[in-house]
Order: C-alpha cells, then structure tokens, then sequence
C-alpha cells in the first residue's frame, strides 16, 4: 500500500507572464476565497466565487496562467461533450465566438481548416481545437470582466493552521494571504500537502479496491503504444539503452510509486510566414535516441505523423502534437520523482524534458540514422513565430498528468467510473475513459517493452458523476480547503477526471461551495447539498446523466 506523505517543499517555474507578480507582502483583509493555482480549474474556481459575489485572490507559483488549456494542449479530451456544462461550456463557447470572426484566421481560412485537418472542432455552440494564445485572451477577458486578481510568482512555502483550519498561506516572495476558505487547484497538490492532508503517489493494487487494471498492467492487457518489433535494450557497450529503466517490472496487479509518463504537447506550425526553425539544443545528446533510431531501422514505413509523433491540426496551421508511439514525446520514468519532490529536484526534472523534448525533435530532423523522406516531413514543422514569445516560442507548462492525489472523504476508483456511475451529492460529470499514459520501460527477458498503458480495455467514453466528498478532505484533517484537480481518487479513476473540462467543472463547482462555507462559517464537509445544488442548476451545471443527450445515431 502506497503510505501518505506530507509537508513536501514546492516549487516555481519560468514562463509566460499574462498578469505581474506583487510585491511580498501580508495582507490584513481576509479573503472569502483563496485559490492556490493558476490553472484553467484555478481561473474558473476564482470567477465561479466572484460571480457570486466573494472576495477572491489567485496564487500562482510560476508566471503562466491557464495551465494546460493554455499550454498547449489545444485539442481538448472532451469524452462525451454533451455532458460537459456551466462555465467549462461557456469557455469553449467563447472559443467558437473567437474562430467565428474572419480576423480569427491569419493563415488560413476557416474552410480550409473544417475540411482539413479540423474534423471534430466544432459540435453545437462549442468549439474544441484552439491555439494556446486564443484561450489565454479568453481566460484573460473572463478575468477582467470578474475582476478578479491573479497574482504570478507566489510560490507556497509554508501554512498556517489552527486545529484542522487554515488561517493564512505564506508564499516565497514574503506574502501571506489570509482567507476564509481555500481552494488547491494545482496539479501537483502542494497546497493540499502542505497543509497536512493525506494524498497518494503512484498506483494501488488491484487488491486494494477491486479494479482489474490496477497496478502493473499484465502483459495481456497492455497494447497500446507497445513495442511491435523487438530490439535489445542494450548498446554497444552491454549497457541499457538511454530511457530504458533498471528497474524490475513488477508482480502483475502490484501497488508501486511509479507514475504515468509526463511530456511537452507541441504547438509547432507549417506555414512559412510564421514558422521559425528548430534548431540544435544547447543540451543536445544524440545517444538519448539511440533506441529510437534502432525501432525506425526496423519500420521502414514509419513517417512523423505515423508512428513517431501524434499531430492534431489546431487553427491557422498550427499543431497540439503528443506522444505518438512506443518511443516519443512521453518521457517515461523521468518524472517518477517529482509528486514529492523539492525545488531543486522539480527544476532539474522540468529541464530535462526540455531536453529530451527538444533534443527529439532536432533528432528527427537531422539526424543521419532517421531515412531522408522522414527528415524532410518533420523539417516542415518549426515553432510558431506568435505563440509563446516570452518563453522562445516554447511551452512553459509541463503536462503533468498526475501527481498527488487526496485522500479524501470519498475515494473514487473505477468502479464509479463503470458501474456506480450516479452520486447523491453530484457536482458535476466526467465522462473520458480512463487514460493512463504509459509509466515504465524495461528489459523482458530480452528486449525492450513498455508497461503502464491498459486503455484498450478501459470502459468507452460515457458520462458519470462526481461527488462534492471527492473534492473535500477529511474533515479531521482540514476543514476549510477543497481539491479540484487531485481530487480523491484512485490511479485508474484519476486516469479519467484528470480532463481540463472536467477540471474546470469541478472548480466551478468547488468556488460555489467554498462561497457557502465562508458566508455561514461553517466546515467546507458541512455544506448542504440541497443548497448547493440550485445554485449548481442555475449556473447550467450538468448533474445528472439523465441530463445528457444520447449522441445522434449515424445516418
């Protein structure tokens, strides 16, 4: 059994700034509402307790706000659209107003986007596929327009309590910020963390709570991105290949620490006028590639965008490219250690997928072992000239997949995802099958395999709901703080709540509760639900699967 863990040093980052930094300070105001998180869920918690009329701050450690949504991941993991409601719907409706204006289109039309490359955009009033730059406009507009302050560079360094009570945050640049209620909308849970409450790292085993593809997946059950040719594991030298684990696989089922693979989601672009190279790194090694040039010698029909990299075509020539094959942009095992760890630790480990990222892409460009015609498609592609231009037109927002997950007052695990779909205490659905990225690459018997992936055997996408007990603690453990993104739940479950919709949904919903708790003074756990709930309808809020539209039979 994974044990829990506390009191764990956090971290900031460089990246893009959308709002300044303030000066180190306390603040003597309590605020009603405290968010820890600048994330697309942290934004939306903030404006969701704004609109009602709380008072409200938004702590972000690094200087880039939006998270994912605004990191490049453009094409969102929507799962069954139709269950995705209130303020998440809204966003992506804002979306659709945007590529609606022909101002919106600078590189092509939206005709030639719909008809190529754009399949799957657009559905009702919403639209799906976006450049990182349109949804940090829209995040910003929705900001503004709730007045509601983010402040960038506030790394959490330590909190106070009393009893199971936060009173006050204290931040690295020296402020503190006193509130009535708190909201963790990080991916990593360092609020939750610091302030003493149980969380999880890495996966249960399938004895802990029933689920069949807990733990380490069997052989039988991991396909997808798996090896399909065999190659040794081992150079010249008899040492393992760059990025293959010393580590043992692991009894099938077992609970381990290890988690899924983290990486860059890549907006390069094709257009001339806006592209600009992707030269050699500064850190660039080739031998980090020496399996993958070792899997294309032996696919002599591999290209780029099949088998190497997943390329989704965003507006105006532009791409959300993610992990696309047994070896590419995930980064397996080199972010085993970072849930937990420091600073120093989670600069380094943020660097190095820097490295590997860029170095893969240079490497499929120009190195000699990769077959002309592949070096030719990728050099198509460079970075684009207008995302990105605080950061060298890189993403500053590591895909962190998952890290710390609460342990809460109720424990999703994939059962509520399969077969115990509805809840009394219903905040809002998920709906995405549960999407574990791989985790580990190892030696087996003597060549190289992945593990880590079961999803071919995971439910279809399909709605559920999530209840207000997976957002908050224990209550002896912290009365006054909810989860949004490590929400309470298992590895499997998590492997589909992690959705930035679905986070946004939660957050939303989470910013009405602690609204509650802070105007009657009473624990975060003790808010009724018969008076959240009205308030949830009334913000458009999906609650129940009876509520979903069944999808349109095809003609």
């Amino acid at each position: 059994m994974t044990r829990l863990r506390y009191f764990l040093p956090l971290l900031a980052t460089a990246s893009l700034s959308i709002f300044p930094a303030a000066a180190g300070a306390a603040e003597t105001k309590p605020h009603d509402l405290v968010v820890y998180g600048g994330t697309a869920g942290g934004i939306v918690a903030a404006i969701s307790a704004a609109r009602a009329g709380a008072s409200v701050i938004v702590l972000e450690p690094t200087e880039h706000i939006g998270g994912m949504v605004t990191g490049g991941l453009g094409r969102t993991d929507i799962g069954v659209g139709a269950s995705i409601g209130g303020m998440a719907a809204e966003f992506y409706r804002r979306v659709n107003q945007h590529y609606s204006t022909p101002a919106a289109w600078k590189f092509q039309t939206r005709e030639e986007y719909l008809g190529k490359g754009g399949a799957g955009a657009i559905s009702g009033d919403k639209w799906w596929l976006h450049e990182p730059s349109v949804a940090a406009t829209i995040f910003r507009q929705m900001l503004n327009e709730a007045r509601v302050s983010v402040l960038t560079g506030h790394r959490l360094t330590g909190v106070e309590k009393r009893g199971p009570r936060i009173l006050s945050v204290q931040c690295a640049n020296g402020a503190v910020f006193t509130g009535r209620v708190f909201i963790d909308a990080t991916y990593e849970g360092d609020l939750l963390a610091r302030a003493a409450v149980g969380y999880r790292v890495g996966r249960e085993s399938t004895a802990e709570y029933g689920e069949k593809l807990a733990g380490v997946v069997p052989r039988k059950f991991s396909t997808r991105k798996q090896w399909d040719v065999d190659i040794s594991p081992y150079g010249a030298d008899g040492k393992l290949l760059y990025g293959i684990q010393e580590t043992p696989r692991g009894e099938d089922g077992a609970g381990d620490h290890k988690v899924q693979a983290y990486n860059y989601r890549i907006c390069l672009t094709d257009h001339p006028d806006n592209r600009l190279p992707i030269t050699r790194p500064e850190n660039y090694d080739p031998r980090r590639y020496d399996l993958l040039a070792r899997y294309i010698a032996a696919k002599p029909a591999i290209t780029v965008a099949k088998g190497l990299l997943k390329i989704d075509r965003l507006p105006n020539r532009k791409t959300d490219i993610n992990d696309g094959g047994p070896f590419s942009t995930d980064f397996l095992g080199g972010n085993w250690k970072y849930p937990d760890a420091d600073e120093p630790t989670r600069r380094a480990i943020l660097q190095d997928h820097v490295d590997y990222t860029k170095g893969l892409l240079y490497f499929i460009g120009h190195d000699e072992r990769v077959p002309g015609k592949v070096r030719e498609e990728m050099l198509q592609w460079g970075y684009p000239k207008d995302e990105y231009t605080a950061t060298g037109h890189w993403t500053p927002q590591l895909y962190i997949r998952e890290a710390r997950r609460m342990v809460g007052a109720y424990v999703m695990t994939s059962h509520d995802i399969e077969t115990n779909r509805t809840k009394d205490d219903s905040i809002g659905m998920a709906s995405y099958t549960a999407d574990s990225h791989l985790v580990t690459r190892i030696v087996d018997g003597s060549v190289v395999r992945n593990e880590g992936n079961p999803n071919d055997f995971t439910s279809p996408h399909r709605p559920y709901e999530v209840p207000y007990r997976a957002i908050t603690p224990k209550q002896s453990e912290c009365d006054n703080l909810l989860a949004t993104f490590c929400a309470s739940s298992t590895h499997m479950a998590f492997a589909s709540l992690r959705m930035e919709p679905v986070f946004m949904i939660l957050s939303e919903s989470a910013g009405l509760a602690a609204v509650e708790a802070a105007r009657q003074n009473i624990a975060v756990q003790d808010v009724a639900y018969a008076v959240l709930r009205p308030k949830l309808i009334e913000r458009k809020q999906l609650l129940k699967i009876a509520e979903v539209p069944p999808p349109k039979k095809k003609k």
